[in-house]
């Protein structure tokens, strides 16, 4: 250019010939520039690369995606709880397959990856099976790293713990809920319920903490203040109760489950009450 600035097509070609690029993948809106960066190639004497041009990713409108539109910072997928294998394993997988095979590791997409079944129409960017693939990566993971990522999590929303806390009992509290989460945010919004002050919605208290059930509540509150307190002990002493009222065990679980954990729905009462303590397990039974 007059201002000495080399043109973009020259820049590419000096670029790839530098780094001793041996095949270009890009965009099928560069299919143009791909004949003058061939006689670019040529006229300097470079080898020349193999050049690949592949559709476009659209966004879940159907549009093209572009930095100037829906563009989302890798660290704003980070900060949002997903984990990078799980990213990559989305990414490669958009636009390009391997039989029918969803999901897989780096090594096993470095040993398929070969350039051939790539799509030949356009890739669209699917928020929902992102977060699919995420969910797969979180029940697979360990759980001493999952803590780690949790607890970072539970730091943002104002949940401190010691390390002892994060070394010992929060591996288990994600081993525990690590199957119904998607991303560590959500999976650190069900452990804050172990470590937080409980937040218990009105109406749910009402709809299941009734007056018919907290006698039985008052009963199991008594008997798990002298049980053992491991998974089997607890549950024999749940059975126990529900025996003694002649309550289902629905009648029982679910107001439980809203005063220890705020919800009605959680994974195996025995392992969450194991997991939140004898002594904070009656502290909250006492509030029915």
């Amino acid at each position: 250019r007059a201002d000495g600035i080399p043109t973009y097509n020259f820049a590419v070609v000096v670029d790839d010939w530098d780094m001793q690029i041996s095949h270009v993948f890009r965009g099928d809106e560069h299919i143009n520039n791909t004949p003058w960066q061939i006689n670019i190639f040529n006229a300097l004497g470079a080898p020349l690369p193999q050049f690949g041009h592949c559709p476009v990713i659209l966004g879940d409108d159907g549009q093209k995606l572009s930095k100037r539109r829906g563009a989302v910072s890798v660290t704003a997928y980070e900060e949002g709880g997903y984990l990078p294998e799980a990213m990559l394993n989305y990414l490669a997988r958009l636009g390009w397959s391997h039989g029918d095979e969803e999901l897989f590791t780096r090594d096993q997409l470095v040993s398929w990856f070969d350039g051939t079944h790539l799509n030949k129409s356009p890739a669209q960017w699917d928020p929902a099976k992102l977060l699919w693939v995420n969910a797969q990566y979180i029940k697979q993971a360990d759980n001493a790293r999952l803590a780690g990522l949790v607890a970072v999590q539970l730091a943002k929303q104002g949940v401190e713990l010691t390390t002892d806390a994060i070394e010992s009992h929060l591996p288990q509290v994600c081993a525990l809920l690590k199957d119904r989460c998607d991303t560590t945010v959500a999976l650190a919004t069900w452990a804050a319920k172990f470590y937080a002050e409980l937040q218990i919605d009105a109406v749910e208290q009402a709809q299941h903490v009734t007056d018919a059930v907290k006698p039985a509540i008052a009963m199991l509150q008594e008997k798990l203040a002298v049980v053992a307190w491991d998974k089997a002990s607890i549950g024999a002493t749940i059975k126990e109760v529900l025996g003694a009222t002649g309550l289902k065990m629905p009648q029982l679980a679910m107001p439980v489950r809203v005063l220890v954990m705020g919800t009605a729905q959680t994974p195996s009462l025995d392992a969450v009450l194991e997991l939140s303590g004898r002594e904070k397990v009656i502290a909250r039974l006492a509030k029915a």
